[in-house]
C-alpha cells in the first residue's frame, strides 16, 4: 500500500557545526569498549537480506515500473510493475534479468507503452517485447555481438529507436549508431545515424517529424563536451538533414527532451552550472548556481520531466545535496518542494504525476510518486524491509576545508551506537571514503555501507574531492591533467583536518575506495604517508595498463585526467603506484571480480605480487563470477566482513565475533 512520507527528518542535521571533540556518552546502559570493536545490528548479512538496488523508473498508462537488482538472487535485475489495483509484482520470472551492457555500465534497458514492455535481456543482450497480459517474451533483434540501450518507442512507425553497439569487428572498438527496430518481428535493425564515436538520448518530437539525440567524440566523455543534434525525418522515418543545434567545445549537454508542446529542452553547463534551457533561448529557464544534471555514466539518466504542457518537475543539487523543484514553463515561476530526501534520481512524469528514486539521511532508497492534484508524495516501494533504530544511524555533516587555496567538500559521519562508549581519551579510527568515477560524487543519503562502520565505532569521511560533481564545472574541471595529484591531496588533507579537530586517531587513519576511487587509495598510500592501511575494491594500480586495456567508453577518459595516450606515457608511469611500490610501506587489502572488464584483475594481481615480494602485509580476495562491482550477496558480505577483519588485525583491536578468516601475507604473528 502507498503511504505518505513522514517529514520528521529534515536536512538540518547535515549542516550542523562540526564538533571539536568526539561525542561521549555517560549512560549507565552503555558498554565501554574500544572503537572498532562494538557489536552492531547492521551486519553484512543485513545489507543483502531483503535489500535491493533501485534503478530505471518509468511511468506508463497509469502504472509505475522500475528495476530491482537483488543480491539475494545473485544480482538479478528484476523488472517490477506497480499498479493501484494489484500493488507491486515482478514481470519476468527467475532467472531472467533485464540489463543492458552497453558502455559496460548499461542503463536505458527498457520502456513501456500501450500494454507492451520492450527490454534488453541480460543473458544475450537482445531486445525483446512482452505483452503485459501474456507475459511471453518475443525477441525483436537477431542474435549476435550487439548491445542496445536508450529504448524509445516511435509509435507512429511501429518501431523502437535505440542505441546499438556493434562488436562484430575483432580488434576494433565497438561501432555505435542509432537504429530502428521493428516491433513486430526479428530482423536486422535499420541504421538511422552513424559516424560519431558515441550516441545517447534519442527522442522523437511530438509531431513525429524530428529526431533529437546527443553525440560526442573521443577523447571527450559526456561531461566534457557533447553535441545536441536534430534530424528531420521523412514520412518513412529516415533522417534527411541533420544539424547541430547546441553544444560548443567545452560544453556538456544532458538529457534533451521534447515537451508536450513540441519544444526541445536540455541541460547545459555553459554558465558553469548545469542549468535548464529551451532550444532557441540562450537564457536558463531557472538561472541558479545549482546542478540540474549529473555525470552521464549510464544510459537513461533523467533529472526532469513534464507534469503537463506547462509544468516541469525537476531535481537539482546545491552544495552536494539534492532538492526537488517545479517550474512553470509559460510564466517562468519556480518553487522548491519540501521533502525529507537529499538524493533524487530517475525523474519521469505522466498525467500530473512524477515518479523518482529518493533517499534521505535516515531513509532507505525508495520509489516515490508526486501527485500534483493532491500536492503530496507517496512511497510505492522501498529498497529495504529493514527497520533500524534511528539512534543507531550516524547523520552526515557537510564540511568544507581548504587545501592550499582551493576548497574541498566532504561529508563527516561520527561513530554512533547508543549501546557503547569508548574508553576515556580514546579517539576513533577514521576511514576516508574515495568515491569512484572519478567524475562523480558521494551523497548524504542513507548508506548502510557507511552505517556498518560508524555503528562499530569508526568515523567516516566521505570526500567529494576536486573533480567531483555537484559544485559547478570549474570544480569538476580541476582534475584535468591532475588525477592522482589533487584528489590524493584532498583525501589526505581531509584526514589531517579531522585529526586537528580531535575527531580521529592519527595512528589509525584508513582509506578505502572502488574503481577510480581505488586508484586514489593506492596513490595516497604510495605517494603520501597519511594513512596506516587501505582497501582497494577493483582499483587501479597501473594507469598505463588501464589506458591500453579498458573498454571503449573509457578508453580515452584518461586523456583529460592524465594526458593524451601514448604521448604522455611518462606521466602515466610516474603516477602509477605499481611503478613506485618501494614507497608503499603500509598494509593493503584488495577485492577483485575476476570477470571485470573495466579494471581487469591483472591490475590488482600486479600490486599484490609486488607487495608480497617486498614483505608488506597484503590480502587478496577474489570473486570468480563478479564483474566491475559486486552484485551477489555472498560477495558483498565477504567484502565487508573481510575488510573489517583486516582492519582489526592491522589496528590491533578484537572483534566481538570472528571474521571470515582471511589470509594476510607477511603479517607478523603475535
Amino acid at each position: 500500500m502507498a503511504g505518505k512520507f513522514s517529514h520528521a527528518t529534515s536536512l538540518q542535521s547535515i549542516h550542523q557545526p562540526m564538533p571539536e571533540t568526539t561525542p561521549s556518552r555517560t549512560s549507565a546502559t552503555c558498554t565501554k569498549a574500544p572503537f572498532g570493536s562494538w557489536t552492531s545490528e547492521i551486519s553484512a548479512k543485513l545489507l543483502t537480506s531483503g535489500n535491493v538496488r533501485l534503478s530505471e523508473t518509468c511511468l506508463a498508462d497509469g502504472r509505475a515500473y522500475w528495476l530491482e537488482s537483488r543480491p539475494a538472487e545473485k544480482g538479478r535485475s528484476v523488472l517490477v510493475e506497480y499498479s493501484e489495483a494489484q500493488g507491486k509484482k515482478d514481470l519476468l520470472p527467475a532467472p531472467l534479468s533485464v540489463r543492458s551492457k552497453a558502455h559496460e555500465y548499461g542503463g536505458g534497458s527498457f520502456t513501456v507503452s500501450d500494454g507492451w514492455v520492450y527490454f534488453v535481456l541480460a543473458a544475450d543482450q537482445r531486445i525483446y517485447r512482452m505483452s503485459l497480459d501474456s507475459k511471453v517474451p518475443e525477441p525483436l533483434t537477431p542474435e549476435g555481438p550487439f548491445r542496445y540501450a536508450d529504448l524509445v518507442l516511435d509509435s507512429a512507425r511501429q518501431r523502437l529507436i535505440c542505441i546499438q553497439e556493434d562488436e562484430r569487428l575483432q580488434d576494433h572498438e565497438a561501432i555505435a549508431c542509432i537504429v530502428a527496430v521493428n516491433i513486430h518481428g526479428t530482423e536486422a535493425p535499420q541504421v538511422l545515424v552513424e559516424g560519431a564515436d558515441f550516441y545517447s538520448n534519442p527522442a522523437i518530437s511530438p509531431d513525429h517529424n524530428q529526431l533529437s539525440f546527443l553525440q560526442w567524440h573521443h577523447p571527450n566523455m559526456p561531461w566534457d563536451a557533447t553535441e545536441l543534434m536534430l534530424a528531420e525525418l521523412n514520412p518513412e522515418g529516415i533522417p534527411t538533414t541533420t544539424r547541430k543545434v547546441a553544444g560548443a567545445p567545452g560544453e556538456s549537454i544532458f538529457q534533451p527532451r521534447w515537451s508536450p508542446n513540441g519544444e526541445l529542452l536540455y541541460v547545459s553547463d555553459r554558465n558553469n552550472w548545469w542549468n535548464l534551457y529551451c532550444l532557441g533561448d540562450e537564457r536558463p529557464l531557472w538561472n541558479k548556481a545549482a546542478e540540474f544534471a549529473t555525470p552521464q555514466w549510464v544510459f537513461g539518466m533523467s533529472t526532469y520531466g513534464f507534469l503537463d504542457c506547462d509544468t516541469l518537475f525537476c531535481t537539482f543539487s546545491e552544495n552536494g545535496c539534492w532538492q526537488l523543484g517545479i517550474l512553470n514553463l509559460a510564466s517562468g515561476v519556480h518553487r522548491t518542494l519540501e521533502h525529507p530526501g537529499c538524493d533524487f534520481e530517475g525523474i519521469c512524469c505522466e498525467d500530473g504525476k512524477a515518479l523518482f528514486i529518493t533517499s534521505g539521511p535516515a531513509e532507505f532508497p525508495s520509489i516515490a510518486r508526486y501527485d500534483t492534484v493532491r500536492d503530496c508524495f507517496e512511497t510505492l516501494a522501498s529498497s529495504s524491509s529493514i527497520s533500524l533504530p534511528t539512534d543507531l544511524l550516524s547523520h552526515a555533516q557537510a564540511i568544507e576545508y581548504t587545501v592550499g587555496e582551493r576548497n574541498v567538500h566532504a561529508f563527516y559521519y561520527p561513530p554512533c551506537n547508543p549501546r557503547f562508549e569508548a574508553p576515556e581519551g580514546e579517539l576513533p579510527p577514521l576511514i576516508v571514503f574515495s568515491h569512484g568515477g572519478p567524475t562523480g560524487a558521494t551523497s548524504a543519503g542513507l548508506n548502510l555501507k557507511v552505517q556498518y562502520w560508524t555503528s562499530r565505532g569508526f568515523a567516516i569521511l566521505d570526500v567529494n574531492y576536486s573533480g567531483s560533481t555537484g559544485y559547478g564545472r570549474a570544480y569538476r574541471d580541476r582534475l584535468k591533467d591532475q588525477w592522482g595529484i589533487l584528489d590524493v591531496e584532498d583525501v589526505c588533507a581531509g584526514a589531517d583536518f579531522l585529526v586537528r579537530k580531535g575527531l580521529a586517531d592519527p595512528a589509525r587513519l584508513l582509506i578505502k575506495g572502488g574503481s577510480a576511487g581505488g586508484y586514489t587509495v593506492l596513490a595516497a598510500l604510495t605517494f603520501h604517508d597519511t594513512f596506516s592501511a587501505g582497501a582497494s575494491h577493483y582499483g587501479i594500480g597501473d594507469l598505463t595498463t588501464l589506458a591500453r586495456d579498458t573498454h571503449k567508453f573509457e578508453s580515452r577518459y584518461l586523456d583529460k585526467l592524465v594526458g593524451p595516450w601514448p604521448e604522455a606515457e611518462a606521466t602515466y608511469q610516474a603516477r602509477s603506484p605499481i611503478n613506485h611500490i618501494e614507497q608503499l610501506q603500509c598494509p593493503v587489502i584488495f577485492f577483485q571480480g575476476m570477470e571485470d572488464k573495466v579494471v581487469p584483475p591483472n591490475q590488482a594481481e600486479a600490486m599484490v605480487k609486488a607487495l608480497e615480494q617486498r614483505g608488506i602485509p597484503v590480502a587478496y580476495i577474489t570473486f570468480a563470477d563478479e564483474g566491475h562491482g559486486f552484485r551477489a550477496a555472498s560477495s558483498i558480505k565477504m567484502a565487508l566482513e573481510g575488510e573489517l577483519e583486516f582492519y582489526s588485525r592491522i589496528c590491533g583491536f578484537t572483534l566481538p565475533q570472528p571474521g571470515p578468516g582471511i589470509q594476510i601475507a607477511n603479517l607478523p604473528t603475535t
